[in-house]
């Protein structure tokens, strides 16, 4: 009898076993596939934020709680730059996986050429509904953010987006922005505006059951800065310029919670890759200072210039991090595309950037490949380690710094380590070679840049901006653009608008 019992326990043990070894594997399945299936892809974008102006950086004044929260559930990148330490460049960068100057757009206001190849045309290509919101700056206008008229040739839609909600450059309180080519007067803050018309993007094609790819590019906290009361109600010991900046960068940090939220409320979160970045170094002026004590500002090659907050985040793959490893703009395409499986070609060579995809699991060693930067005269080249920078590269007056004991690039280490000095320097000169002959067309197919590069001017020159002068001259942000004679518009003074 005793025997019968334990028999029969030992088959109610084996069919329960049995039972859930089998559920066990249907949610290994179901995991797999989860993981399996194209990734949402989010780039995120702040303008001129600087890599001290965060939370976890213990940034003295500011409070950034949800890209503290972003940092916490991601990776997080201690040493990520910018493309460019100007924005137009860095977007370049960010859309070809190349230098922009290889592109073209050699400082704000240049456009994207048609010969180059760009992620958003690639993912499009692999299935993806692409998505563009916010500041654009790559069709050849300068001055504050207007409008993309339908008759741009360089807007979003031109270079792989099925849909955009776009101004020509910075933008901020109460914008006019241009879904598609119809200019929409929107209210309230710019940073909740822009979310909120990428959110309708995503729920919209979320139901439709495609993988999405949706750009975010705030216009915050570029000058001129204008944020809400409520927002730098907290900063009110400050100037008024560093109390409105930070007032902008409190809502810029809101929308990101709320984009956040809500791609946890739709369920997509664990299966988005989320990037946040800013587009160059901080600001100077501001107070409290903006680059966490680095050397230089906007417009610099050294690290102030360059080095900017870097987080990604996708809670079904990465494990929660933070890393030294150097990462740049440059790297986002040839990721995505390792991530997503896409061919060698949709890439143009040469490719600057490389894949980040290895990191996602854990650390990797050092960099292998160095991180070139191009600025007018200015040029510079780090690994891992050390870094080369010179500020006219045709008087070759080259500095070395070593950022692992020297992060602040005090002491010129070109004496002491001249075998080092020289074969970095080597290594930039070489590769600049091969810049000027991509500028130059030789990377495409023709071997010439066809058509040619428009020649970069305010909005305020174009004749198909011109009927709308009159009644945009009444609006604060155009308002000393446009006024003051001349051809279209008044000639801008020199000053950190661009």
């Amino acid at each position: 009898m005793i025997a019968a019992v334990r028999l029969l326990e030992q088959q109610d043990e084996f069919i329960v076993f049995k039972t859930m070894h089998r559920i066990l594997i249907v949610l290994l399945v179901f995991a797999s596939s989860a993981l399996a299936a194209k990734p949402n892809i989010i780039f995120v974008m702040a303008d001129d934020m600087g890599w001290g102006q965060t939370g976890y950086r213990g940034h003295p004044v500011l409070k950034t709680p949800n890209i503290d929260a972003m940092a916490a559930n991601g990776l997080r990148f201690d040493r990520f730059y910018a493309g460019c330490p100007v924005c137009s460049p860095t977007r370049a960068s960010v859309l070809t996986g190349r230098s922009p100057d290889r592109a073209g757009v050699l400082s704000h206001g240049y456009a994207l050429r048609f010969q180059e190849k760009t992620i958003a045309q690639a993912l499009k290509a692999a299935g993806y509904v692409t998505g563009h919101f916010g500041k654009w700056h790559l069709d050849g206008f300068k001055g504050p953010g207007a409008p993309i008229l339908k008759s741009d040739k360089h807007s979003p839609g031109a270079f792989g987006f099925d849909e955009w909600v776009s101004v020509t450059n910075f933008y901020d309180q109460n914008p006019l922005m241009s879904h598609q080519g119809e200019i929409i007067d929107f209210k309230g803050d710019s940073s909740d505006i822009v979310v909120d018309e990428a959110l309708k993007f995503i729920e919209k094609h979320n139901a439709a059951d495609k993988p999405l790819f949706t750009v975010i590019w705030y216009g915050t906290p570029h000058a001129p800065f204008k944020a809400l009361e409520a927002d730098k109600a907290e900063f009110g010991a400050l100037d008024k310029a560093s109390q409105d900046h930070y007032g902008e960068l409190v809502a810029l940090d809101r929308s990101l919670g709320k984009l956040r939220q809500k791609l946890r409320d739709f369920g997509i979160a664990d299966n988005t890759l989320l990037v946040f970045n800013s587009d160059n170094g901080g600001l100077p002026g501001i107070k409290p200072e903006t680059v966490g004590g680095l050397r230089g500002f906007k417009g610099s090659v050294f690290e102030g210039g360059l080095r900017v907050p870097g987080i990604i985040e996708w809670p079904g793959v990465i494990k929660p991090r933070i890393t030294n490893h150097a990462a740049c703009t440059m790297d986002l395409f040839p990721t995505v595309a390792d991530v997503v499986g896409l061919p060698e070609e949709v890439m143009l060579k040469p490719v600057d950037g490389t894949s980040l995809k290895p990191l996602f699991a854990g650390e990797t060693g050092e960099r292998k490949k160095s991180i070139p930067f191009r600025f007018g005269t200015k040029a510079a080249l780090t690994g891992q380690r050390y870094k080369l920078l010179t500020e006219n590269i045709g008087k070759g007056d080259f500095q070395l710094y070593d950022l692992e004991v020297d992060t602040n690039e005090t002491k010129d280490l070109s004496k002491e380590q001249p075998e080092l000095f020289e074969k970095m320097k080597q290594e930039l000169l070489a590769w600049n070679a091969t810049v000027d002959a991509s500028f130059a067309g030789k990377d495409y197919p023709e071997g010439r840049v066809t058509p040619a590069d428009p020649r970069p001017m305010s909005w305020t020159e174009h004749p198909d901006y011109q009927p709308y002068l009159a009644e945009w001259a009444k609006r604060w942000e155009y308002k000393s653009t446009i006024e003051g004679g001349g051809k279209g518009g008044r000639k801008q003074k020199k000053k950190a608008v661009e």
